[in-house]
């Protein structure tokens, strides 16, 4: 356990002083009180010691006030300007400058305590302990402030991770910038790949490696165990090497080992030991440790929920078209990336007595609700088209079936029939992407006849009737394929209409294009249903 008693350690104190008789007698008593002493006899000498350039710099300065060459109190206000050294405790001493007013002005120039000559040895050393101790506990109340603001940082950033890799060098890249050292982290994935991650320090790259599934348990056997909770153990650099042949610590090594559910793998985080230099460092790293492990909980189970609502939505949807003569179908369907919430898209082709019915639309919201919602919508419809309802009548009835089971739930839907062995096609559209008609004379264009949303009890329009030369095609897509952020969606439609036009009239090759053009990225369901009447 570290100590929280005050600081107490023997210091190195500079002394500036003309007076080579006055150096000595200061720096025996600072050496017999076991304080580690260095000398100048001027002002700049002085300030020559404290210009950065020293590989440490003394931890506090007893400065005559009057020099040769400037006043103790110049160098008192020089040192306190310095950013460099504005921490530095200055005790100013002087055998002329004794009044009341000589004192005033040192302490408001820079000086932290001010004697008079002749000094007692007890009441300098006295006065150099006093000092010290005020100074490092304000050097510590500064350094752990500036530890919180980094571990607030860090914490953000792990609970901020959108995948497993952006979680891993948040937390190691956390540990590497509260701590100031080089770091290094062993996790499992929600896809169960344990992982060894690496960094040099703050600000630096992130090197990660294959580890092996054993690994954690190895490291976990070390305090944690089994257990939850987080605890702090430090590892024999030669047990540390054993563990992980490849890591780059060195030395002894402080080991961070959290979980917050029994039965789950613990995230582990690895500093050298001596970076952990107090309680307070400790318990940064253990909070670091805990927010991690809080982190990649719920990023596991986020993966989790949304692997299954993922499975449920796809079972939702058709598995393959129906054939119809004279009636070519091509469809594609994408999950939003794996980031998103589980959508509503969907999309159906049925064949019934009235002809081929086909369908395609979103349930508004992302959520496993949206997703179940969209199965109970795409059943009915199935189910109302098998019974033989135009499209006009399906959407009335699903309007009431959403009234009855899912009040405040609102739905996009197209519907587009065609009769066995006509040449035209009639099209109801709820609320829905116009769909989008290729004649082979004219070109694309929209139909952008449609009624409300599905939900709002609203009544909905006859559906409109369009002939469908030899080579006419149907485009129906979902929003997630050609809506983009802060684009109106005019343009947005105007562009996938130019690249319809331009690309491919084969089925399957224009799905292809069409998605690589515009349904990179999205974060958003898609789906596509295209038909070509031959």
């Amino acid at each position: 356990m570290i100590d929280r008693a005050p600081d107490v350690r023997p210091a190195t104190v500079l002394v500036i002083d003309d007076n080579e008789t006055n150096r000595y007698v200061l720096t025996r008593w600072l050496q017999r009180a076991g304080h580690a002493v260095l000398t100048a006899g001027t002002g700049e000498q002085g300030l020559a010691l404290l210009d950065g350039t020293s590989a440490e710099l003394p931890d506090i300065a007893i400065v005559d006030v009057r020099l040769p060459d400037m006043s103790g109190f110049e160098v008192s206000e020089r040192v306190k300007a310095d950013p460099l050294t504005a921490h530095l405790p200055v005790i100013q001493i002087s055998a002329a400058a004794v009044s009341p007013d000589d004192h005033a002005e040192g302490l408001r120039r820079g000086a932290d305590a001010y004697l008079d000559q002749p000094i007692d040895p007890g009441e300098l050393l006295a006065t150099v302990t006093a000092t010290l101790r005020y100074a490092r506990a304000r050097q510590r109340a500064e350094r752990l402030a500036q530890r919180l603001i980094a571990l607030n940082r860090a914490t953000l950033d792990v609970y901020s991770a959108v995948g497993f890799h952006s979680f891993a060098s948040a937390a190691t890249g956390g540990a590497a910038t509260v701590l100031t050292c080089p770091a290094s982290g062993v996790f499992l994935s929600p896809q169960a790949q344990a992982v060894h991650s690496m960094i040099d320090g703050p600000r630096s790259a992130l090197r990660v490696h294959p580890a092996h599934p054993d690994l954690l348990d190895q490291l976990s056997a070390h305090g944690l165990h089994g257990g939850t909770g987080v605890t702090i153990v430090r590892i024999p650099q030669g047990h540390w090497r054993a563990l992980l042949p490849g890591d780059h610590l060195r030395g002894d090594v402080a080991l961070a080992l959290a979980r917050t559910k029994r039965g789950r793998p613990p995230i582990c985080l690895a500093v050298p030991a001596d970076a952990l230099r107090s309680a307070d460092d400790e318990q940064v790293f253990q909070q670091l440790a805990n927010a991690s492990a809080l982190a990649l909980e719920a990023l596991r189970t986020y993966n989790e929920e949304h692997a299954l609502g993922l499975a449920l939505q796809r079972s939702f949807l058709p598995k393959e078209l129906p054939e119809v003569a004279g009636i070519d179908l091509a469809f594609r369907y994408l999950p939003a990336s794996e980031h998103a919430e589980i959508g509503g898209d969907f999309y159906e082709a049925v064949h019934t007595d009235n002809g081929l019915l086909l369908a395609i639309g979103d349930v508004v919201g992302h959520s496993v609700t949206a997703a179940t919602v969209m199965g109970e919508v795409r059943h009915a419809l199935r189910a109302y088209a098998i019974e033989g309802h135009s499209p006009h009548r399906i959407l009335e009835r699903l309007e009431i079936l959403l009234g009855h089971s899912q009040p405040g739930i609102t739905v996009t839907l197209c519907l587009v029939l065609i009769p066995p062995g006509e040449r035209r096609m009639h099209i109801a559209n709820a609320g829905h992407i116009p769909p989008l008609v290729i004649d082979p004379r004219t070109g694309p264009r929209f139909h952008t006849a449609h009624g409300p949303l599905l939900g709002l009890g609203l009544s909905h329009p006859p559906p409109s009737v369009l002939p469908v030369p030899h080579g006419t095609r149907l485009l129906m897509v979902t929003d997630g394929l050609v809506e983009v952020r802060n684009v109106g969606l005019d343009v947005t439609l105007a562009e996938f209409r130019d690249a319809v036009a331009e690309g491919p009239t084969d089925l399957e090759e224009m799905c292809d294009v069409l998605l690589a053009r515009f349904g990179r990225n999205k974060d958003d369901d898609i789906a596509l249903i295209t038909a070509l009447f031959t």
